[in-house]
């Protein structure tokens, strides 16, 4: 409902006492109650219900492409997208990067970082850290089957989990880091189709660096990518562990990777993160979590609709009405529908007049 304080929150159960009881909230809290409650009251209970709920309801999650790209159902149900995102935080709660501004007032900040599959559009596995923590540690955290595929961008850089993933058949597309150090082992033949899709080498290489032995490397695949749509026409650079998958396939696989931002994107609009109601990590992580789970109902809502609704007037709508009891997928079906019949069930009511006349 969008209350960014206590006082609002509180306030607004009090309004819809008497719609509560089928909750077994018979009684609203204080503000202190609700105050100790975010402080004391275990994060991961939100974190545990939010996986229930994805295990529950994951056959139910829609697909995220509507277009599918041409050639990519062999893969999309194997894809694994990771990014992270920063949520900005009223004081120095947790850790964030940057420079100390002028003022000395610094600002915290809680990273999110994230695991989602291609073909579903809600987080697979979540973790909230400081902002300062950085996003290669997440890698160590991800248990993906054999035959997974799994993309992010190049600030995740851990040799020694990519060498443990090739093993286990785990396939990984993503760019080469700038500066990064590689040994060219071998320059493979480019076919006519793929000059002509833009791919301008095809490197088998070591990647790792070459001055320190005892550090681990990796064998790879290097493609070189000329990037035609844009005026400047850059060249990206991206590398696989995978030695049978071909550029362009490379290069399908590296695009999908904007759903995850697409995801964070409509996260933050449509939910209150921009003001926490406690000043403590526990309240901070609550927050977020709850609104993953609003996240992922709102989803499933989503696709048990036949009338097709933007996610933001779904959100909207829901938020509108959560307090009535009305036949919610009855409603988003047909809205103007739902309200008469609601209307003609109904017995007349007298009809008072605001100012005596």
């Amino acid at each position: 409902s969008r209350c960014t304080s206590i006082r609002e929150v509180v306030t607004g159960m009090l309004a819809c006492e008497n719609r509560l009881k089928h909750a077994n909230v018979h009684c609203i809290p204080r503000r202190s109650t609700l105050s100790d409650a975010n402080c004391r009251r275990d994060f991961e209970v939100f974190e545990a219900l939010y996986r229930f709920l994805y295990d529950t309801y994951a056959r139910d999650l829609p697909d995220s492409c509507d277009e599918p790209v041409k050639g990519s159902r062999t893969w999309m149900s194997k894809l694994f997208i990771v990014d992270s995102t920063t949520i900005s935080l009223f004081q120095e709660i947790l850790k964030s990067v940057g420079r100390t501004p002028l003022n000395g007032k610094r600002k915290g900040g809680v990273k999110a970082h994230t695991l989602m599959k291609a073909d579903e559009d809600v987080p697979h596995l979540v973790r909230l850290t400081a902002a300062s923590v950085h996003d290669h540690t997440f890698l160590k955290e991800i248990d993906l089957p054999a035959g997974s595929i799994v993309t992010f961008d190049k600030g995740y850089v851990d040799y020694a989990v990519y060498n443990r993933w090739t093993e286990r058949g785990i396939s990984l597309v993503t760019r080469l880091k700038t500066g990064a150090a590689f040994e060219a082992l071998q320059e493979r033949p480019l076919s006519e189709a793929q000059k002509e899709s833009g791919i301008v080498s095809d490197t088998e290489a070591l990647l790792g660096s070459t001055y320190l032995p005892n550090k681990a490397k990796g064998r790879v695949i290097v493609y070189a990518y000329l990037d035609a749509r844009t005026k400047k026409q850059r060249t990206l650079t991206f590398f696989t562990n995978n030695p049978s998958m071909d550029a362009l396939t490379i290069a399908q696989i590296y695009r999908q990777r904007w759903q995850i931002e697409l995801l964070f994107k409509r996260i933050k609009q449509n939910y209150p993160l921009r003001y926490f109601l406690g000043d403590n990590v526990n309240a901070i992580k609550i927050q977020i979590w709850c609104a993953l789970i609003a996240d992922l109902l709102l989803k499933v809502i989503r696709r048990g609709c036949e009338r097709k609704w933007a996610f933001a007037n779904l959100a909207s709508m829901v938020r509108h009405h959560l307090m009535n009891y009305i036949d919610l997928k009855g409603f988003l079906n047909n809205p103007e529908k739902a309200i008469l019949k609601a209307r003609q069930t109904q017995p007349a009511e007298p009809v008072w007049s605001l100012f005596p006349t």
